[in-house]
C-alpha cells in the first residue's frame, strides 16, 4: 500500500494550461497543408523543446531563420507571441488545485519550460501563485524525463519521493517519475484526476 501523500507535484503544460503551437500559428497561415507543413518542419515540438532543455532563444531563432528564410516573420512570431500558443486553461484542473490548497496540501510543480517564455508566461497564470516551488527546465537546463530533474526536485521540496504525486501527461515522464518511486498519476482529464484524489482521501 502506498504511503500517504504529503505533496502534489504537478506538470504545467496540457495539465493545468493548455499548450499548442498551432493556436499561434493558425492565426497567421491560411492555408491548412502550410499550417501542417510549417508546424511539422520549421517551428516544431521537438525544436520548440531546446528552448525548454536550456537552449538560449538568441541561439535558436537565428539559426532557424538562416535555415528557413521564406518563414522568418513566423519564426519572429514564435519568439514574441508566445501566450498565443496558449488556447486557454485545461478545464477542471484549477479547481482541483484550489481544493487542494483549502485542504492544507502542499503543492510544487515540475514543468519542461524555457526560462524567457516562463518569465513572460508566470505572472499570466494566477493559480501558479498556490505553489510553493516551481522547477523550470530551462532554468535547471534539465528536461522531463530525465531523472535528475527528479532527484533535484526531490531536494527542493523536501520530501521523499515516495511521499509525493506526480501528475503529468506525458507516459515518459511518469514512467520516469515511477522508477525513483513517486507516487504518480497519469494525467488525461481533470475529472480522472479528481477521483484518484478522492480515493487517495485528498479532496
Amino acid at each position: 500500500m502506498s504511503e500517504p501523500v504529503q505533496a502534489v507535484v504537478f506538470d504545467v503544460g496540457r495539465v493545468i494550461i493548455q499548450w499548442d503551437l498551432r493556436h499561434l500559428f493558425a492565426q497567421l497561415i491560411d492555408d491548412r497543408d502550410e499550417l501542417d507543413w510549417f508546424c511539422a518542419n520549421v517551428v516544431t515540438e521537438e525544436w520548440h523543446f531546446e528552448h525548454d532543455a536550456g537552449r538560449p532563444l538568441d541561439e535558436m531563432v537565428p539559426e532557424r531563420k538562416a535555415m528557413f528564410p521564406d518563414h522568418a516573420h513566423l519564426i519572429d512570431a514564435y519568439r514574441h507571441r508566445f501566450l498565443d500558443t496558449i488556447p486557454g486553461p485545461v478545464p477542471g484542473t484549477a479547481q482541483l488545485i484550489e481544493a487542494l490548497v483549502a485542504r492544507g496540501m502542499p503543492l510544487y510543480a515540475i514543468t519542461n519550460f524555457g526560462d524567457e517564455f516562463w518569465e513572460e508566461f508566470f505572472p499570466s497564470e494566477p493559480v501558479l501563485g498556490h505553489f510553493r516551488d516551481i522547477v523550470v527546465s530551462g532554468r535547471e537546463k534539465l528536461a522531463k524525463p530525465d531523472p535528475a530533474i527528479f532527484r533535484l526536485a526531490e531536494r527542493r521540496f523536501g520530501h521523499a519521493a515516495s511521499a509525493m504525486l506526480f501528475v503529468d501527461d506525458n507516459p515518459a515522464n511518469i514512467a520516469a517519475a515511477a522508477a525513483l518511486g513517486w507516487q504518480t498519476h497519469h494525467f488525461s482529464n481533470a475529472e480522472l484526476l479528481r477521483r484518484d484524489l478522492l480515493e487517495r482521501s485528498l479532496l
